[in-house]
């Protein structure tokens, strides 16, 4: 069984959003139910592959990077954060105790460190602060982890 992890950004604007969907439901619609999703949950390209992972009926992996993340997530995303956290097969808790940019690279990393492939949402743009999507490029591939680049044409953040 494959191990398909995600990084990817964050407050999508709703047309991208719907976007993004398609294009990591066309990813991983061979794989099917033979893979394990790996995900943070963050609001944004997280939950949208989390969603497409518990859809295709494949387990579900979440890395919580700090003890206080889900109070650092926005508000409106905590039923579904939680409704995913609830749908993990095994949830892998960092012993952050702050929701920081180092927490989320840590975290980035134990995720990459756990796949066999990463799947980013990203711009190609550089990172906004430290653990941002192209940090966690860079470390998958310096890792030599496949990483599938998902970015709709034309679109911005």
């Amino acid at each position: 069984m494959i191990r398909i992890g995600i990084t990817g950004h964050r407050a999508l604007p709703p047309d991208v959003s719907e976007r993004v969907a398609d294009l990591i439901a066309t990813h991983l619609e061979p794989h099917g139910c033979a893979m394990t999703g790996v995900s943070c949950l963050a609001d944004g390209a997280d939950t949208l592959f989390a969603e497409a992972v518990v859809a295709a009926g494949a387990p579900l992996e979440v890395i919580v990077p700090a003890r206080d993340y889900r109070a650092a997530l926005p508000a409106e995303h905590h039923r579904t954060y939680d409704r995913l956290l609830g749908q993990a097969v095994l949830v892998h808790t960092l012993p952050n105790t702050a929701s920081t940019p180092q927490a989320h690279m840590a975290a980035g990393k134990a995720l990459v460190d756990r796949c066999d492939q990463l799947i980013a949402v990203w711009d190609g743009q550089p990172a906004r602060g430290p653990g941002g999507t192209a940090d966690v490029v860079a470390y998958a591939r310096e890792r030599f982890r496949p990483v599938s680049v998902l970015w709709p044409q034309g679109a911005h953040r």
